[in-house]
């Protein structure tokens, strides 16, 4: 890729040739989908004639659309398709000024199966990936939507067939597991499995449907409730615990405390989605203060920048957060108080 600048009036007119090897339509949408989606990012005005972009605008959002289509550029070249989620994705690493290229995050290959291949999407998402690589025990912690449990599963099944582990360990909590669950039909397995199953789709997205049975039967893949963890020690395996926030405190230790030698634990869950009774403490929201400052223990937080599904999900945590903001019972004058007292200490 090749460009010119001149500027005038404090508008700068930059000039991209693209190499001739990669297609415009790749890198602007089938009917120029994602050229829209990058003329309503950015106040430049971008126009293609052939294989020549210009963009007309202030000197650093045009620097800034340069950057950005040499990026898009490289995505094509590892092989990737380009969707208007990567073009945004591409846009928010640029502004946050991260070291990390978005085509580095963007190419990073988790598991190729069955025709597709897994990948991070966001910077955070690399972030994560990268720390389940370097840290024994990794909290993923975010809203729905962010990839936390599926980008886990991705990395438990590439640890499994490098032979990293002999087995994967999924586990959940049950919340409802006394009466309510009694009345549901079948043997105790069919009991637990709508609580399963997300764990059970995700899977099926990575490993071949038909070889499933097999192993969960051979015991290389188990699927189990959170009690069944109880008074084990896991050796050799990589062990997700999916939907921590309804977790007790009392079950977030047990939990953790079944490490075994060789394995590895990924802890997924979102703080504002706690179904524990009224009274009860989530093992998610004060692990933090508990185990924070331990070596090879991450704390990954995902946000609603780092959602993978629908736009409108992204916008409906954002709603939501704001909403909880605004409802929260505001301190009484005397804890106000307190408070103040307290921060003019710290300060000193």
């Amino acid at each position: 890729m090749t460009d010119s600048t001149s500027q005038s009036d404090q508008r700068t007119v930059t000039r991209i040739v693209v190499p001739g090897a990669h297609s415009m339509v790749s890198l602007l949408g089938h009917q120029d989908e994602l050229l829209r989606v990058v003329e309503q990012a950015l106040s430049s005005d971008v126009h293609v004639r052939g294989n020549e972009i210009t963009i007309t605008g202030p000197p650093e959002e045009n620097a800034l659309a340069a950057r950005l289509f040499a990026e898009l550029i490289a995505v094509l070249e590892s092989g990737a398709e380009l969707t208007p989620a990567h073009v945004d994705h591409s846009l928010s690493m640029l502004r946050s000024g991260s070291e990390e290229r978005p085509a580095e995050v963007l190419t990073l290959n988790i598991l190729s199966s069955r025709g597709r291949t897994i990948r991070p999407k966001t910077l955070n998402q690399k972030r994560y990936v990268d720390a389940i690589d370097a840290h024994t025990i990794v909290f993923g912690i975010g809203p729905a939507g962010t990839g936390k449990t599926y980008l886990a599963m991705a990395k438990a099944v590439q640890a499994l067939q490098s032979k990293q582990v002999n087995r994967i360990i999924l586990t959940r909590p049950a919340v409802e597991a006394g009466e309510r669950l009694g009345f549901l039909p079948g043997t105790l397995y069919d009991k637990i499995d709508p609580y399963l199953r997300p764990l059970y789709d995700a899977l099926h997205d990575m490993v071949d449907p038909d070889s499933i049975p097999r192993l969960i039967q051979n015991g290389t893949i188990e699927v189990a409730p959170l009690a069944y963890m109880r008074g084990r020690t896991l050796n050799d395996a990589f062990i997700i615990l999916d939907e921590a926030q309804n977790t007790s405190v009392e079950q977030m230790k047990m939990f953790l405390t079944r490490l075994g030698f060789g394995s590895r634990i990924v802890v997924t869950g979102d703080v504002t989605q706690v179904d524990l009774p009224s009274g009860t403490r989530s093992g998610l929201r004060v692990v933090r203060e508990i185990l924070d400052g331990l070596d090879d223990v991450h704390f990954a937080v995902l946000t609603s920048t780092d959602v993978v599904r629908h736009r409108l999900v992204s916008e409906i945590v954002d709603a939501y957060a704001r909403w909880d903001a605004a409802s929260a019972p505001r301190p009484r004058p005397a804890q106000a108080a307190r408070r103040d007292r307290a921060a003019r200490r710290d300060r000193r």
